[in-house]
């Protein structure tokens, strides 16, 4: 039996992300994000997603495409651990693995059977870029993948902060009504690496076309500027 196999992407995954800075470090934790399944042409087939509509969530095995073909590392630096500290790259979620593969549990929002890009799939809390390639797509089977007593390693020691967003009304406006409420969370979230920590400094992050400007002082984040990114 070989060992060397191929892998076909089967769809891509867009979303609002176009650069991986501000996507959230794990899927669901920003529910109201949106985005979509689009099937490559060889794969737009309504029948092949019989019985899907049946699942509230989704498995999607994705390829980490803006490090693929960098090589690996034994060891990584998790920001979860503030960038100082090597841990083995299986311990992690590091992009930087001998096959550069992802794996996101979705919540399947609905589906387009016929679109003019074939069978589409809307998915929420995603933390995909823009164009990712999906390898395959599985039902999340709560009996058998939720696991509430499991141990959460490394990644639980430092909690997650959620940051209270001051965001004035004057630049909400400039958002989307529909993506407002995301964009909010995603920057509760702090997108900032754990290493940086500087107060007051400006950052500027891509979010649904637009460039979203904010600044992190005293536990609070501000967001600055919203302006639309040129094209």
């Amino acid at each position: 039996m070989s060992e060397l196999f191929s892998l076909r992407a089967i769809a891509r995954l867009y979303s609002d992300f176009p650069s991986k800075f501000g996507i959230p470090r794990q899927s669901g934790l920003v529910d109201s994000l949106k985005a979509s399944v689009v099937f490559e042409p060889e794969y737009r087939f309504p029948e092949a997603l019989r019985g899907l509509e049946g699942y509230s969530h989704l498995w999607l095995i994705w390829q980490f495409s803006q490090t693929a073909g960098q090589g690996w590392s034994p060891t990584v630096r998790p920001p979860r651990l503030g960038g100082n500290t090597r841990m083995g790259v299986f311990a992690s979620r590091s992009p930087f693995r001998p096959n550069p593969i992802g794996l996101s549990c979705v919540r399947l929002e609905g589906i387009d059977l016929h679109t003019p890009d074939g069978p589409v799939l809307r998915v929420m809390g995603a933390d995909l870029m823009d164009g990712t390639p999906i390898y395959d797509i599985k039902p999340y089977l709560p009996y058998v993948d939720c696991h509430p007593d499991a141990s959460g390693g490394f990644a639980l020691q430092v909690k997650a902060g959620v940051l209270p967003v001051d965001f004035p009304p004057e630049l909400l406006e400039r958002v989307p009504e529909d993506r407002r409420e995301a964009l909010t969370a995603v920057l509760a979230q702090d997108p900032r690496p754990a290493y940086q920590n500087t107060p007051g400094r400006v950052y500027g992050m891509s979010f649904a076309g637009l460039e979203v400007r904010f600044a992190v002082q005293d536990g609070r984040l501000t967001v600055v500027d919203v302006a639309r990114q040129s094209l």
